[in-house]
């Protein structure tokens, strides 16, 4: 008769405990769960009352997920994030194209950071200096001379062309002409020599054909005699 009073005081004592649980676990968004099962405490479970889903402690509702871990009193600090290492950020970074400055119609890239430094152009080279070549020296020539009487049988009319084919002006000169004396018979009894000045300044290219008259003594010519002026000579610089 003990013995079922102390079984009968343990069952109510275990059926409030149950009534507590019930109330504690009501609280939270996802309904109240009473713990049951076989223990120590007792040798059967005991149902509780009103709306209450029973789990075994040894296992876990079907399709719940995992039995978060218990959490002390003081919360966990989070590890922050490492910042993004600068290698990380500059590859992210766009990267922006250097300055292009063009110079006379072909783009360079401007100076600075990422930038080619354009070299400075070369100056053009100076032309060189084109030395005016000396002038060719004076070159005179002649022709034969051309004569012509006149109405005094010891003179004579005389004519030379002359040519200057040089690069330089003849400036001075004389004319040397060699009249000889001829005979009725045609025989040359001698040679008069006379000199004339040259007409000067004879230009580079330039052609002139001056006139003398040459005469010899009259005694050298007598009557029946006459004269010729076959040469010439001329001494020019």
């Amino acid at each position: 008769m003990l013995r079922s009073g102390i079984l009968t005081a343990v069952s109510a004592a275990v059926v409030g405990l149950g009534g507590v649980l019930v109330a504690c676990g009501g609280g939270g968004p996802g309904g109240g769960y009473t713990a049951v099962g076989t223990g120590q405490g007792g040798p059967t479970a005991v149902a509780p009352s009103g709306s209450v889903t029973l789990v075994p402690l040894d296992r876990q509702p079907h399709g719940a997920g995992p039995a978060a871990p218990a959490h002390s009193g003081t919360p966990r600090s989070a590890t922050p994030e490492s910042p993004p290492t600068s290698a990380s950020t500059s590859a992210s970074a766009p990267t922006s194209a250097p300055p292009v400055e063009v110079t006379s119609g072909t783009p360079q890239s401007g100076g600075g950071p990422g930038g080619r430094t354009t070299p400075p152009a070369a100056s053009p080279s100076p032309a060189p200096s084109r030395t005016t070549p000396a002038p060719a020296p004076a070159d005179l020539s002649w022709g034969d001379p051309a004569t012509e009487d006149t109405d005094k049988r010891w003179c004579q009319k005389v004519t030379v062309g002359f040519h200057n084919a040089g690069g330089t002006a003849v400036r001075s000169g004389s004319v040397t002409f060699g009249t000889h004396i001829i005979g009725a018979l045609g025989i040359d009894w001698g040679t008069v020599g006379s000199t004339v000045e040259l007409p000067v300044p004879l230009a580079p290219g330039a052609r002139r054909s001056p006139a003398w008259t040459v005469c010899v003594d009259a005694w050298r010519v007598p009557l029946g005699m006459h004269i010729e002026t076959r040469d010439v000579s001329v001494e020019w610089d």
